[in-house]
């Protein structure tokens, strides 16, 4: 689990990080979380993006497009929200809360995408 506490790590430090967590999206369950605090409960946003996940995998299916996500971009006034599934594990993904005043969207997706690739569960 210390590689997913040092992802976890890496991820914060980029610049607007609010919150990241490793979700297991058939349970709902963070397996990780760094970051968030009593004005953003990480958990909750964790847990709460699993509906997402499971909602876009369903329209996968449903169009039969055999394709799989790359990463899922939320954007709301304050904020980015990034969702990353893991290509090693595909029930599991990566997700980020970005503060959108001080945050590099470019940059934090190519991150996010760099951190995935070497994550070992």
């Amino acid at each position: 689990m210390s590689d997913v506490k040092r992802s976890l790590e890496e991820l914060m430090r980029l610049e607007g990080a609010v919150a990241v967590a490793l979700v297991d999206w058939s349970s709902g369950m963070a397996l990780g979380i760094a970051g968030g605090g009593s004005e953003f409960n990480a958990e909750v946003a964790a847990a709460g993006n699993t509906q997402v996940v499971r909602a876009k995998m369903q329209v996968i299916k449903n169009l039969q497009l055999n394709d799989t996500i790359e990463d899922i971009l939320i954007t709301l006034g304050k904020q980015y929200h990034l969702i990353r599934p893991l290509r090693s594990q595909p029930k599991l993904f990566l997700y980020i809360s970005l503060n959108r005043t001080n945050a590099n969207l470019a940059m934090a997706r190519y991150i996010l995408q760099q951190v995935e690739a070497k994550l070992i569960i």
